[in-house]
Parts: C-alpha cells; sequence; structure tokens
C-alpha cells in the first residue's frame, strides 16, 4: 500500500446509482472486497428523487448493517457538496437537489454523495491499480463517453469534466470514447491514434505519474493501450463493475474521520 492515504478499516455501505439498476453491497474497507453479495434492483422510472430515495432506502433495509456504518452513493450527475448540478440518465428533478438529504431522510443515515466517476477513480487509487502509486494519477472510463478522475496523492479532485475537453474544435468524447470507435466503426489502430491525442493533451495540461483507463472496453486493453506512447505509465483499471460501490464506500469512511473536514448534518 501506498503511504498517502489513509487506512481505512471497518465496514461502510456502497451504492451505485445508474439509469438501469441501482446496486449496493457492503465493503470489507482493509481489503476493498464485498463484505457480502451485491443485490440490484432497478432504477424506478421515472427515476425522481423520491421514487430513487424509495429504492435506496430497501436496498439498504435488505442488509444488516451496524448503525454507524457510513453509507456512500455514486451519483450519475456533477455533485457539488452534496447537491446535483446536472442529471445524466435520471429525471432532471435531481438538478437542485440535496441527494446528501434526500437519501439520507430515506435511510435515517449519513449518506455521502459522489459523482461515479470520481468514485470508482478513487477506488482504483486505494484498492486497484493505482494502488501502489504515489503523486498525480488519472483515471478515465471509455464508454458512452469519458469519464474523468485526478486524484493527488490521495485527494480527490471532484467533478472534473475532462472527456469534455475541446480537442482539434471536437469535444473529446465525441471523438475518443467507446461509444465513437463503435459509431464509426474503427479498428484499434485508427482509435489509438484518436486516443494517443486525447492523452496526450491530459498529459500536457496535468503531467499525471500514472493513467488509468476503465469502462467495458478495459478487457481489452491490449489491443490498444500497448499502441500508445505517453509520458506515464497507461493501465488497466483492476475493480472493473465493483469501482463505483467500492470508491463510494471509501469516500464515505473517509468522509466520516475528523482529518476530512466534512460537515455532518
Amino acid at each position: 500500500m501506498s503511504t498517502h492515504h489513509t487506512a481505512l478499516t471497518g465496514t461502510a455501505f456502497g451504492i451505485d446509482i445508474g439509469g438501469s439498476g441501482i446496486k449496493g453491497a457492503p465493503v470489507d474497507l482493509t481489503t476493498g472486497e464485498f463484505a457480502a453479495d451485491r443485490i440490484r434492483i432497478p432504477t424506478p422510472q421515472p427515476a425522481t428523487p423520491a421514487a430513487v430515495a424509495a429504492t435506496v432506502a430497501e436496498l439498504v433495509g435488505r442488509f444488516d448493517l451496524p448503525a454507524d456504518a457510513p453509507i456512500g452513493v455514486t451519483f450519475p450527475a456533477v455533485v457539488q457538496h452534496g447537491v446535483a448540478r446536472s442529471a445524466a440518465n435520471v429525471d432532471g428533478s435531481w438538478i437542485g437537489t440535496n441527494i446528501e438529504h434526500v437519501l439520507g431522510d430515506a435511510t435515517g443515515r449519513r449518506v455521502i454523495a459522489v459523482n461515479d466517476a470520481d468514485a470508482a477513480g478513487y477506488a482504483e487509487t486505494v484498492y486497484g491499480a493505482a494502488r501502489s502509486t504515489s503523486g498525480v494519477t488519472f483515471i478515465c472510463t471509455l464508454g458512452t463517453g469519458i469519464g474523468s478522475a485526478i486524484v493527488a496523492d490521495g485527494v480527490l479532485v471532484p467533478n472534473l469534466e475532462l472527456g469534455h475537453l475541446e480537442i482539434d474544435g471536437h469535444d473529446a468524447e465525441t471523438r475518443a470514447s467507446d461509444a465513437a470507435r463503435d459509431r464509426e466503426d474503427l479498428d484499434w489502430e485508427q482509435w489509438a491514434e484518436r486516443l494517443q491525442r486525447y492523452f496526450g493533451v491530459i498529459e500536457d495540461l496535468f503531467w499525471p505519474d500514472l493513467i488509468v483507463v476503465g469502462g467495458g472496453v478495459s478487457k481489452h486493453h491490449e489491443k490498444f493501450l500497448p499502441l500508445l506512447h505517453l509520458r506515464a505509465p497507461i493501465v488497466p483499471a483492476q475493480l472493473r463493475n465493483a469501482a463505483g460501490i467500492v470508491g463510494a464506500a471509501a469516500l464515505a469512511a473517509k468522509a466520516g474521520t475528523p482529518v476530512a473536514g466534512v460537515r455532518g448534518d
């Protein structure tokens, strides 16, 4: 383990809220592994705050959690101090809503809410591909768009929308996401050229010590990562679908420690 992370112990509960499913599991904070099998409930439609809160309460109720277990929730939005500032794949009425208050009231517990890419990225730095790296790690998810996160010496910089960098007159994710590869029927070499341009700009702006690539396409990493020539090592993510739940749980536990200085309600 690297030295810059606060050692986390005990159990926290992680919930991953997506457009189609709401998934949750208790996480062993020492290992980053699920302490019980994950449960998935379909996301209610429309995914309004009241409907999602009821589903989250149902999910939490299916586990025998200690009363003081912290709960972390990933949310598909920009999340500023618990408040949703955007809404992707959930109802627009979430915008301006305090996620932490709504879900905290529904569950009777303290809830910490974070952007989904941030949760997954943070998990990789504590338990996954970047766990032994100090300095600056850039984590990105190549999927429908490009999700991005930066963790610097164990500290997450939240809500970075670096998939939307304008590069060569284009919104980066419209050219370099996995969806763009699919849509334009690019072969691995053609797509790698787009990724090279994208990651090259990221390197020139942020000088990461390590780049971690996630998303479903990362299971084919040997087809495209070796084609990239960057200053920093670039490696596939390790936690796959578990990353959101694990990262949310870890961030909730970290927020519960006094050093984090997070306001309690």
